[in-house]
């Protein structure tokens, strides 16, 4: 039988009016509990069924989370599942809405005295606009999310780690007004320990030349001798492999961007490491991007000019230890090349992605998302697809408490014009293997891998560089690249 509705007009209007406040209190804290108390029990019911199924899932996620954080990531992260969760925040907070109206509707607000009635209404109004407003907001950011992810993460072929470790191929393009389209003039090979997160960037010149091609790769068919001046007619760089297979797309049918392949097998073939992957950064809005996380603090070993190389010096970015640089000087830090070597701008550039790497945050990344998503779809370009996010996602989270080594193979143990190839691949194993001693040094007696970087055995003394600075012998062992950034 239907309870019928109490009669509140032989209560007392205090009594009255703390209860419509109670009711309103009840609906913010528990869902459905005021329609219960007062007499609405199969609607209270139905609500507490749906508040106990949404606490199950995010139980549910939260310890998948704790056993597979890739894969809860993954799943999270899918544009499927992020538009399913956008729409399971707008019927909430359309049916939140509608039960803090069905409490003031039970609490009789004619039945309270005029200021009573006053105070009842604008808190119901405040908090259907906070719970409503917050779950709103909460559905734009997952949309910003599922739109980012579909933007920049594409559904590209799924790559395996190469003998543990992921190997991306990190890109500044640099496009501009005095060059034909895009041209990456930094490269690093950021080699990523599958099982720890541990990262060595491998910083390749972009001037090195007669660079090597993996064998039965069409680059390796047009130069069978490296990429030679007989051969390639101009820009015989590292650099200029993009630029000659963006001009020459009819000896890659059905590759969207042959640039970004032959850049990837000319890195394979110096390096005699597999590239999983690629990301492209367009360096011109790359101060957007730096922007939208607040910066970077990074130490400045000498003054750095602001523009020149064909344009006036702007300015200079002065020497200092920890200075916090907006995305423009941060990103004139990692460019300018006016009165230094490309090795030193190398340098710069290892400085200011181990910057992000430690400063960014979880919690700053979630606070600034939407600027940052909006301005990551306008620089990044990549071949990751979205299904493996959450792998990197993880590892990135396992990288921030580890160290990150780099090596380059740069003068005097390279030289970039004529190089050693075979000792270039041989340095890059070597400092592979020394950055892997340090995991398997830090197991516990459990055969447990630590990530506490003071577990970490002390490595050899090397002489670091400063940033700005050229090595006048850069080592051979690998680099803590905490050290070279030190001013």
């Amino acid at each position: 039988m239907p309870q019928e509705k109490p009669d509140l007009r032989n209560l007392r209007e205090p009594v009255r009016f703390k209860r419509a406040l109670a009711l309103l209190l009840m609906t913010l804290i528990l869902p459905g509990s005021a329609q219960i108390v007062a007499g609405s029990r199969r609607a209270g019911r139905w609500v507490w069924r749906v508040v106990a199924g949404l606490i199950a899932i995010v139980v549910f996620l939260v310890v998948l989370g704790l056993i597979w954080r890739s894969g809860t990531i993954n799943l999270l992260a899918r544009p499927g599942t992020l538009r399913l969760v956008q729409i399971i925040l707008i019927v909430l907070a359309i049916g939140w809405a509608a039960l803090f109206i069905d409490a003031y509707r039970i609490a009789q607000p004619l039945t309270l005295e005029r200021n009573h009635r006053l105070i009842t209404s604008i808190l119901d109004g405040v908090m259907i606009f906070v719970v409503a407003g917050a779950l709103i907001y909460a559905s734009v950011i997952v949309n910003t999310q599922r739109d980012f992810v579909a933007s920049v993460f594409g559904n590209g072929e799924k790559s395996k780690a190469d003998k543990g470790r992921y190997n991306v191929l990190l890109l500044g393009g640099d496009s501009g007004a005095d060059r034909v389209g895009t041209r990456p003039d930094s490269i690093t090979m950021a080699s990523v320990d599958a099982n720890t997160g541990r990262t060595v960037l491998i910083g390749l010149p972009r001037n090195m030349a007669k660079v090597h091609f993996p064998a039965g790769t069409e680059m390796a068919k047009q130069f069978p001798n490296g990429f030679e001046w007989k051969n390639c007619g101009h820009d015989c760089y590292l650099n200029g492999v993009y630029t000659w297979a963006m001009g020459h797309k009819q000896f890659f049918p059905g590759v969207k961007e042959p640039g970004l392949l032959a850049t990837s097998q000319a890195a394979e073939g110096i390096t005699g490491m597999k590239v999983n992957y690629y990301v492209l950064i367009d360096i011109a809005g790359f101060q957007h991007l730096l922007d939208a996380v607040g910066g970077i603090t990074v130490d400045v070993g000498k003054k750095v000019p602001i523009g020149g190389i064909g344009g006036p010096i702007k300015g200079y970015i002065q020497p200092g230890k920890n200075q916090h640089l907006d995305g423009y000087h941060a990103m004139w830090f990692a460019r300018s090349r006016a009165g230094a070597s490309d090795y030193e701008r190398m340098t710069r550039q290892k400085c200011v992605m181990t910057a992000m790497l430690n400063q960014l945050s979880p919690q700053k990344v979630l606070t600034k998302f939407q600027a940052i998503a909006s301005a990551s779809k306008e620089v990044v370009q990549t071949n990751i697809p979205a299904g493996e996010l959450g792998t990197f996602t993880d590892l990135a989270l396992d990288s921030k408490k580890l160290p990150v080594s780099s090596f380059s193979p740069v003068p005097p143990l390279i030289n970039t014009g004529d190089p050693d190839f075979d000792l270039v691949r041989t340095k890059v194993a070597e400092a592979i293997g020394k950055s892997e001693a340090l995991d398997k040094a830090a197991q516990d007696g459990d055969g447990k891998k630590s990530n506490t970087p003071s577990s970490v055995p002390t490595k050899k003394a090397t002489t670091p560089a400063k940033p700005g600075s050229t090595p006048s012998k850069p080592s051979t062992d690998v680099d803590d690249v905490a050290s070279i950034c030190k001013a």
